[in-house]
């Protein structure tokens, strides 16, 4: 019949090649936004309860920090400033200027007491200064193009009450959601997966 076109079928090995060449351009998106837009983390530590729990699955927005600076309160992933391999999550407390100190527990910026609902305080016992600084710190400034961050799960955070401050450069992004949580030590298998914390934003 004029006019009628014949539909060529594809061999086995041309299939094979638009697979791969979907497959290839899926890989090439997925590298671009874990690189540049979004990554995810899994939270292995209770340093930030309890915002975040052992077995919280986050997304981090790296864009965050590329076009603007971090607020005080931020939730940030960062590279570990004693081993740039290791990578550790915490809320910034002291911007760059800021004097910080903290007495019997309260943090004090710039001279007025930090009013923070997110803190947990597990262990009645206060350390003195000079024992160690997890109670009693500074007073310090916090130097230029850095930040002082602290864990929410403030007895058992290993921070910068401990090593130091964070640089600009090392911070990778804000916390952003928890896309998943699992909890395999629970009694009942029923509930290994915390329903209820899925979606949840990260403040």
């Amino acid at each position: 019949m004029e006019g009628k076109l014949l539909k060529e079928t594809p061999t086995f090995w041309a299939k094979v090649w638009e697979y791969a060449k979907s497959i290839l351009v899926a890989l090439i998106i997925a590298l671009l936004i874990r690189t540049f837009i979004v990554q995810a983390f899994r939270i292995p530590s209770g340093s930030m309860i309890p915002t975040l729990l052992v077995g919280d699955h986050i997304l981090v927005n790296k864009l965050a920090y590329r076009f603007g600076e971090p607020h005080r309160l931020d939730v940030v992933v960062f590279k570990f400033p004693l081993d740039s391999n290791k990578d550790y999550i915490k809320r910034v407390i002291g911007l760059p200027g800021d004097r910080l100190k903290i007495v019997n527990k309260v943090v004090f910026i710039n001279g007025k007491p930090l009013k923070e609902p997110y803190a947990r305080h597990t262990d009645s016992r206060t350390i003195p200064r000079g024992i160690q600084p997890r109670d009693n710190y500074g007073p310090v400034v916090v130097p230029p193009g850095h930040y002082f961050v602290m864990g929410d799960n403030r007895d058992s955070s290993y921070d910068s009450r401990f090593w130091g401050f964070v640089s600009r450069k090392a911070l990778i992004g804000k916390a952003l959601i928890i896309y998943f949580s699992w909890d395999p030590h629970g009694a009942n298998p029923l509930h290994w997966v915390r329903w209820r914390r899925i979606g949840r934003l990260i403040h």
